[in-house]
């Protein structure tokens, strides 16, 4: 027999963390859809699912059955097929995009911590599966709930991590972040005194008063 332990502290640790990032689903749309046949009407439904691990993965699927259920295990079966890691700055995303599909248009806007996620529908539920915390979302075509979930991935997919922009150009990360001008004391924000001018604000004027 094996005399090696069960799993080791970093097996277990991957283990844990894998466990803890299970993927959570939420459905954003069933809609029953009709085809008309020979004898009548034949009725079937529609899911628009999201899947995500609330960290950093996401994904966006859509499945089609003639029962409800069903149709939203086909909608998961093909999210999990889309799934993709989101590029993110803290608790937003790196920077300002705009994501496009057929009609739709979602502008995404970098938001300060604290902000919360501003926006609606399928946007919000892409973008907190995503892990995303605080960002500004704005629709700026139709209002489709499908085609705006897959405009919100698409400008998630096209988001550049400061990294990667800093390797293409040839700088530093801190060459490529915006720049930020350091925060002065009170005594160095104001000008300096030069020696000539110490003393004279309480002389008088150059030149003789009786003129």
């Amino acid at each position: 027999m094996s005399t090696r332990p069960e799993f080791t502290t970093v097996e277990r640790a991957v283990i844990e963390r894998e466990e803890s990032r299970e993927l959570k689903e939420r459905v954003v749309e069933i809609n029953r859809v009709a085809k008309v046949v020979k004898g009548g009407r034949r009725f079937s439904f529609t899911a628009l699912v999201v899947i995500g691990d609330e960290v950093d993965r996401v994904g966006v699927g859509y499945g089609k059955a003639r029962e409800v259920p069903l149709a939203i295990t086909k909608a998961v079966e093909d999210a999990k097929k889309n799934l993709f890691t989101v590029p993110k700055h803290g608790t937003t995303i790196t920077h300002e995009i705009l994501g496009r599909s057929d009609a739709a248009r979602v502008l995404l806007r970098p938001a300060s911590e604290g902000t919360g996620v501003i926006a609606g529908g399928g946007v919000r539920a892409v973008l907190e599966l995503a892990g995303i915390r605080d960002i500004l979302a704005k629709s700026l075509g139709t209002t489709n709930p499908i085609n705006m979930a897959k405009a919100t991935v698409n400008g998630l997919k096209n988001l550049r991590r400061p990294e990667d922009v800093a390797r293409a150009r040839g700088l530093t990360i801190s060459q490529v972040l915006p720049y930020k001008h350091p925060e002065l004391p009170e005594e160095a924000a104001q000008p300096p005194v030069r020696e000539a001018d110490q003393g004279r604000g309480s002389a008088e004027p150059e030149g003789s008063p009786d003129g």
